[in-house]
C-alpha cells in the first residue's frame, strides 16, 4: 500500500472516499473498504420490490434481536411494516440548544404506533462528534461522514437494549431514482464532477489533486452515466459508512434495499417528470393507503448551527480562511480532515 497523503486527502474532500484502495494517509494506517460483491436479488416492479423486501425482514427478525432505524420518510416507513409486533424503532433527533432545526421523531412516531412498535428516540449533539468520531476515523482509517456519527450512537443504544443488529432503509434512493437531482438531466463530465465534489480540493488544501478517475470511469463521448456512477461509487462510500458505524459499535448492520437491484432501465423521463423513486412511491402507497408520499429528508445533520462559529483549520496543509463561505457540511468535511490528520500525528 502507498503512503500518498495529498492524494488521499483530496480523495476524501471530493468523493468522502480514498477513491485508490492502494493508498493511504500515513504508514501503518489501512484504511476499510466496503465490498460491492454480494449477492443482490433482482426487481422489476414494485410487486417484486415488495416480495423483495418482505422475504428479506423476515429473516433479518427471526430471532428476536433486530431494531429498526426508522426515520420521516418512506423508505424505512416500508420496512417497519415488517418489524414484528412490539419491536423497537429508533429515530435520530439531533439537538442545537436554543435552535430549532429538522426533526423527524414526529413523523417517524406516527409509523412506529400505525405498525406497533415501540418507538424510542436517539439524541444527537455536537459533543457526541468530539467523542465519537476518533473511535470511528481509527476503525475507518480515514475521515470520515458525519453519519456515521449518529449511526454509531443509535447501535451503542441498540446493543445496550439489548439487540444485536440495526436495520436501515439505506440505498432506496441510490438504486431506485431517489437521487434526482444528480440524475436531473444529461451531465458532461465536468458539469457532473463540479456537481457533485464535496469540497474541490484547491479551495482548502496548499497542494491539491483533482481526483478524476472513478467519473472517468463513466464517461462516453463527453457525457456522464450518473446512474451508473451512483450504483458504483456513491454506493460503494454509503456501505462503507454505515458498516464502519455499527461494525465501531459491536452490532450488525442490515439494509434490506442493499441487497436488491433495478432489474431493467431507471424511467429518467419519470424522474425528471417529478415522479422519483417510483418504484418505492409505489410501494409506500399500497402499504399506507395514501396518495402522497412523504418528502425525502436527508439524515439531519445540523452543521450549519454546529460549526457556525468554527474559525477554519489551522493545519498548515490548508489555506487560512478556507472554510469562509462553505456550507456547514463542507466545513463538516475540513474540520474532520484536520482532526484526522492530527489524530495520525498522535497515533505514530
Amino acid at each position: 500500500m502507498k503512503t500518498d497523503k495529498n492524494y488521499c486527502m483530496s480523495s476524501y474532500l471530493m468523493l468522502r472516499a480514498i477513491a485508490d484502495h492502494n493508498r493511504t494517509f500515513a504508514d501503518g494506517i489501512r484504511p476499510r473498504f466496503s465490498s460491492l460483491s454480494f449477492e443482490r436479488r433482482p426487481v422489476k416492479n414494485s410487486g417484486e420490490l415488495e416480495e423483495a423486501l418482505r422475504s428479506q425482514m423476515a429473516e433479518e427478525t427471526k430471532d428476536g434481536k433486530a431494531a429498526l432505524a426508522l426515520s420521516g420518510g418512506m423508505d424505512s416507513a416500508i420496512l417497519a411494516k415488517w418489524m414484528p409486533s412490539g419491536s423497537v424503532a429508533y429515530t435520530f433527533r439531533c439537538v442545537v440548544p436554543g435552535v430549532k432545526v429538522t426533526d423527524e421523531t414526529p413523523a417517524a412516531a406516527r409509523y412506529a404506533e400505525e405498525c406497533g412498535l415501540k418507538h424510542r428516540v436517539v439524541e444527537i449533539f455536537w459533543e457526541d462528534f468530539e467523542t465519537y468520531a476518533p473511535i470511528l476515523m481509527k476503525r475507518k482509517g480515514a475521515p470520515i461522514h458525519s453519519i456515521e456519527v449518529q449511526i454509531y450512537k443509535a447501535a451503542l443504544q441498540a446493543k445496550a437494549d439489548g439487540f444485536g443488529k440495526l436495520v436501515f432503509g439505506e440505498h432506496a434512493d441510490l438504486i431506485y431514482g431517489g437521487m434526482d437531482g444528480l440524475l436531473a438531466k444529461d451531465w458532461l463530465i465536468g458539469e457532473f464532477i463540479d456537481r457533485y465534489t464535496y469540497v474541490m480540493p484547491y479551495k482548502a488544501l496548499k497542494d491539491p489533486r483533482m481526483i478524476t478517475e472513478p467519473y472517468a470511469k463513466f464517461e462516453k463521448d463527453g457525457r456522464l452515466d450518473a446512474y451508473g456512477f451512483i450504483n458504483e461509487v456513491f454506493r460503494a462510500e454509503a456501505l462503507g459508512s454505515y458498516r464502519n458505524a455499527c461494525d465501531s459499535a459491536g452490532t450488525a448492520f442490515s439494509a434490506p434495499y442493499a441487497n436488491t437491484y433495478l432489474d431493467g432501465v431507471l424511467d429518467l423521463t419519470r424522474i425528471r417528470g417529478g415522479d422519483s423513486k417510483y418504484i418505492v412511491r409505489e410501494l409506500f402507497k399500497k402499504l399506507y393507503g395514501i396518495d402522497t408520499a412523504p418528502d425525502k429528508i436527508p439524515m439531519p445533520r445540523p452543521m450549519n448551527e454546529w460549526l457556525k462559529s468554527w474559525g477554519g483549520p489551522v493545519r498548515p496543509e490548508f489555506w487560512p480562511h478556507c472554510t469562509d463561505g462553505m456550507t456547514g457540511d463542507q466545513k463538516w468535511m475540513v474540520f474532520c480532515l484536520e482532526r484526522f490528520l492530527n489524530l495520525l500525528e498522535e497515533w505514530a
